[in-house]
């Protein structure tokens, strides 16, 4: 007897899989997992070993495309900023927690806008004329550490609300002639909330107590020039020790780390979400540079080793386990941190002298929200 008439090109499996990937629409990882079930059948296996191969593939297809379309699925460009050229009018859209321009009246006056401020002597915050291209304002800030007198400051704002998702944008400046800095901007959430920054370092969060995320400049040992590259420095309950039994915060990077540049404006946002319940683990960070996608880190993408130094993203890694920023939904984000913080030991970590000069770094059009903000969007002329 003649045995049943097959499709042609259907007598090698890979050719059976190239006519299923012409006809399938992968949009889910479930479209290409029956694929494969009808593959591993016409292949003769039985219904119990195409079961077990499945358990395998769902695991690896699904991570593959969370990989595959986490980045695709970040907005880009222009967010809340596309409503308000110039950012004129932004701080008073329903989702901005907080904005800071620099631009309400002499330097006093904007620190009472703040719930604390850092400036030794008066001689480390300065109000600046030199302002991105396309702010509105005429002012930006300037902070400056003079290690013979000071490690820099900072200005410190408690939400008047704490939420769980939120978008921190703001513009920088490092000079030509930049330094590495020790710590950078953080934000994060306490519980209770406070007025003024808590301490902490070396220490693991409980889960429920306090969370910070900062985005810093790290020089790699003196691999990058200073200042160094963009990185997320984190502190939460589920934190790697360090090998002095430590718990100092824990880097995160991606596979190419993206270089701070120096003696230009540059668009910075950071994106920091907390786990919904304390049972999930779908917290998130973020990073957009001058509009762009740069790094996201949630359940699943690939990571190298963890350790109490950290972990840098790549692809040949093995899955990332997840933030579990909190054990109690009482714990929120309800602050931001500005700030500059330097020490001879960021030189020294880097092969480098401490500086004798300040080392200075600019801020401006600074906005918080529950949604994503985007550069400023330029006024028509």
């Amino acid at each position: 007897m003649n045995s049943p008439q097959r499709r042609r090109g259907a007598e090698n499996p890979l050719n059976y899989l190239k006519i299923e990937e012409r006809r399938l629409r992968i949009d889910s990882p479930c479209n290409l997992q029956s694929s494969i079930l009808n593959l591993l059948g016409f292949m003769g296996f039985s219904a119990p070993l195409r079961l077990c191969g499945l358990f395998f593939f769902v695991s690896f297809v699904s991570l593959w495309f969370l990989s595959l379309t986490s980045m695709a699925a970040l907005p880009k460009g222009f967010g809340l900023s596309a409503k308000y050229p110039g950012d004129r009018g932004i701080a008073k859209d329903p989702s901005v927690l907080f904005a800071e321009d620099f631009e309400a009246g002499p330097l006093e006056a904007i620190k009472k806008r703040w719930s604390e401020a850092s400036d030794k002597g008066g001689r480390v915050l300065a109000l600046s004329s030199d302002v991105p291209k396309a702010s509105s304002g005429k002012t930006s800030l300037r902070i400056s550490a003079t290690l013979s007198e000071n490690t820099g400051g900072h200005l410190y704002k408690r939400f008047d609300k704490g939420v769980d998702q939120v978008f921190v944008r703001f513009y920088v400046k490092f000079p030509e002639e930049a330094d590495y800095i020790h710590h950078f901007v953080h934000l994060g959430g306490y519980n209770p909330p406070t007025s003024y920054p808590q301490g902490g370092a070396g220490e693991r969060p409980r889960g429920d107590d306090r969370v910070t995320v900062g985005i810093e400049s790290y020089g790699g040992h003196g691999k990058y020039p200073p200042p160094g590259f963009w990185t997320f420095y984190a502190y939460w309950h589920e934190m790697k020790v360090s090998g002095d039994g430590k718990y100092w915060g824990n880097g995160m990077s991606p596979a190419v780390p993206p270089v701070v540049p120096r003696n230009r404006w540059q668009c910075v946002e950071v994106m920091m979400k907390l786990n919904s319940t304390p049972q999930k683990r779908d917290g998130a960070l973020a990073l957009w540079l001058d509009g762009r996608p740069e790094i996201q880190i949630v359940e699943g993408v690939r990571r190298g080793p963890w350790t109490g130094m950290g972990f840098q993203l790549r692809k040949d890694g093995e899955p990332f386990e997840g933030f579990h920023f909190r054990t109690s939904e009482d714990l929120k984000i309800n602050f931001l941190w500005l700030l500059h913080y330097v020490t001879e030991n960021a030189a020294r970590q880097s092969q480098q002298e401490p500086p004798k000069r300040p080392v200075r770094v600019w801020f401006d059009d600074i906005v918080v929200s529950t949604n994503y903000v985007g550069p400023i969007k330029p006024r028509q002329r």
